[in-house]
């Protein structure tokens, strides 16, 4: 029965994410075998849903993609549905295709690509969920309305002409008696009709109430600042899913938390932080150093099915004073002037170069590259991985509508990746130093696209020994 309604909701607007902050589509960089892949995935508004999707290939003599949905985890997972094949609108190496998510929960997406160069596999995790409901547009309404009064009169109709012409021979005149009934039977098909009406009315309502209520709800995160320096993180879960815990988070980058807090509303100081889990739905932090103000927080986690959420908070702080910045948590005071210009010069004299696109339009998928250079503007010597990757980068938009943490192989937590990446044997994570042999390069890119047009600020970070470096940039998407 909800599959009328699902035809309806379908024309949903904008929405809020799951794994980030309004920015809903996934973008993606990796391997396929010899082909290196740019992934677009737009999830459906609702489930059941279309996904549309969009691949480009930087390496030539692509034949052939096919994309397969399968559940991340569980039994779904080792039997996999007939794949489908995308489609090349045009003669470069562009493909796009569309696919049915079923159920709620975590997916992955299964590229299979065939070519002069042999054949590739790669897969894409991607959260699926219903995340918004519309009412029916007032023409729409109008228009069915209008459809829906035609079919009665009809009907109506129909019953009152066989009851009066039903029993009287051709050619002859319809007697009084069977007028009477006529009018009597199209009285009680009326009546019918409308008991039919209302009672379609309250099922319609019934079932729209259901699926509300299965609209996606993020865990809730209340932040307060216990006694000293300590960051106190208590989560709960407003009943969105009864399967949904508050402890069986896996751990990302090493952390089963990654914690940004931005000062608001300049976002001229940013610090990125990992707090512990103290015990069921608690997270706790002892904070470094931060000036006062008001923050937003911004708190990544991934469930052990590999289904990430945001979670958001606001604080207010004192001035604090404590420990400097030590092992993976890092920070940077910007500032409040824009950074509308590629060269970001950072405090210790070294510096950030954006290799900034021509222009910067809502919903493109881009590359954004940044290179991190010393004080004599030169590549550093003593180049690292920053938590197992080239570098972190968070997009905000200035009215705080837009938050993502983002990564070289995309805008998927890595833990995800990592059980998408191990199903298929795989080996397609952009950005990680597989090896740990070769040393990092001085440049990283990220795969993005602005969900909407505005102003953006772009926190980026490198690392160089044991140093982790925080570039700011600012971005006008058109």
């Amino acid at each position: 029965m909800r599959w009328v309604l699902v035809c309806f909701v379908a024309f949903a607007c904008g929405r809020p994410a799951l794994a980030h902050v309004g920015s809903p589509d996934v973008y993606a960089e990796g391997s396929a075998g010899p082909y290196k892949l740019f992934v677009v995935v737009r999830p459906p508004l609702v489930i059941p849903g279309v996904a549309d999707i969009e691949v480009r290939s930087s390496a030539p003599g692509v034949d052939s993609i096919t994309v397969v949905p399968i559940p991340l985890t569980g039994e779904g997972s080792r039997h996999p549905p007939v794949p489908d094949t995308m489609t090349k609108p045009s003669s470069d190496q562009f493909f796009a295709g569309h696919l049915w998510i079923m159920e709620t929960g975590s997916w992955q997406v299964r590229f299979v690509v065939n070519g002069g160069q042999g054949r590739g596999v790669l897969s894409i995790p991607v959260a699926a969920t219903s995340t918004a409901t519309r009412q029916m547009q007032s023409g729409l309404g109008i228009l069915l309305a209008g459809l829906g009064v035609l079919l009665v009169a009809g009907m109506v109709g129909i019953v009152g002409a066989a009851a009066r012409e039903a029993q009287t021979p051709p050619g002859e005149v319809v007697p009084a008696t069977s007028k009477n009934h006529a009018y009597t039977a199209m009285a009680i098909t009326f009546s019918l009709l409308v008991l039919a009406v209302v009672f379609a009315r309250k099922w319609w309502n019934a079932e729209a109430a259901d699926f509300s209520a299965n609209i996606y709800k993020p865990l809730e995160m209340h932040a307060t600042l216990e006694t000293g320096t300590v960051l106190d993180l208590k989560i709960s879960d407003p009943g969105w899913l009864s399967a949904r815990k508050l402890n069986d988070f896996v751990p990302d980058h090493n952390h089963l938390m990654h914690l940004y807090a931005i000062r608001w509303p300049a976002m001229d100081v940013v610090f990125h932080l990992h707090p512990e889990l103290v015990r069921r739905g608690r997270f706790q932090l002892g904070l470094p150093s931060m000036p006062a103000g008001e923050y937003r927080l911004y708190a990544d986690v991934v469930h052990a099915n590999g289904f990430p959420e945001t979670l958001v908070a606001p604080v207010t702080l004192p001035e604090i004073s404590g420990p400097a910045l030590a092992g993976d948590d890092a920070g940077g005071t910007p500032g409040a002037g824009a950074r509308t210009n590629a060269t970001y010069r950072l405090p210790d004299g070294y510096s950030m170069q954006w290799t900034k696109p021509a222009a910067l339009v809502a919903k493109a998928p881009q590359e954004f590259t940044f290179q991190l250079l010393d004080a004599q503007g030169q590549p550093p010597k003593d180049m690292a991985l920053y938590m197992g990757m080239l570098g972190h980068a968070a997009f905000v938009k200035s009215d705080g509508a837009v938050f993502v943490h983002i990564h070289p192989s995309g805008t998927m937590a890595m833990a995800a990746l990592i059980m998408a990446e191990a199903q298929n044997g795989g080996d397609g994570m952009s950005g990680m130093d597989m090896s740990g042999s070769s040393k990092p390069p001085n440049t990283v890119s990220f795969p993005y696209g602005f969900p909407a047009p505005g102003n953006y600020r772009i926190f980026v970070q490198m690392k160089h020994g044991s140093i982790v470096e925080t570039g700011t940039f600012d971005a006008q998407a058109q």
